[in-house]
């Protein structure tokens, strides 16, 4: 299962590209509306959220969280505690936590990325505490994964791809989709 946390002011994009990716790819993708059941992108557009954050139930079955980025979305996801909670208990079970654009910045903001590479939107560079910056447009270290912005939200995808299945199914879903 793979949650995507959904706040007003999220990059609409960077949510439902890499939903879709890792739909095609097989996942069960399940999005999470932190601000309400109906979450308002950046652009303004609403977007129903499969459940909101008070029906939440990460268990072993949770296989990775991804966090888009966008402003204030990105804010609102911080200063969210089912936020905070999903990402401690995925770092303590060793599950897959992905942020793309300003997201990675909470990641820096908790000091989960001291010492590995990663990637944000380039005026959050000095949040990611520690982090060795890449520039990449998504770059995987360990269980941590990061995107650069709107603009890379398909290479975001199929790292999410790469890191759950492989190499090869998200080339095959690339392929598919006619990307490569």
């Amino acid at each position: 299962m793979v949650y995507i946390f959904l706040a007003d002011g999220f990059e609409i994009v960077e949510a439902l590209a890499p939903a879709d990716i890792l739909t095609r790819a097989g996942s069960k993708v399940v999005t999470v509306g932190v601000t309400g059941k109906v979450v308002t992108a950046s652009c303004g557009i609403p977007v129903v959220a499969d459940i909101t954050a008070s029906a939440l139930k990460l268990d072993d079955k949770t296989d990775m969280i991804v966090l888009p980025g966008g402003m204030p979305g990105t804010n609102n996801l911080e200063a969210d505690n089912t936020v905070q909670s999903a990402i401690d208990f995925a770092v303590s079970k060793g599950i897959y936590v992905a942020a793309i654009c300003a997201a990675p910045k909470i990641l820096g903001h908790k000091g989960l990325l001291k010492g590995r590479k990663a990637t944000c939107f380039p005026s959050f560079e000095s949040e990611l505490e520690g982090a060795e910056l890449t520039g990449l447009q998504a770059v995987t270290d360990g269980k941590f994964i990061t995107g650069k912005g709107a603009g890379a939200a398909l290479d975001f995808g199929f790292e999410l791809v790469k890191a759950l299945y492989s190499a090869e199914k998200a080339a095959e879903v690339a392929a598919k989709m006619q990307c490569r």
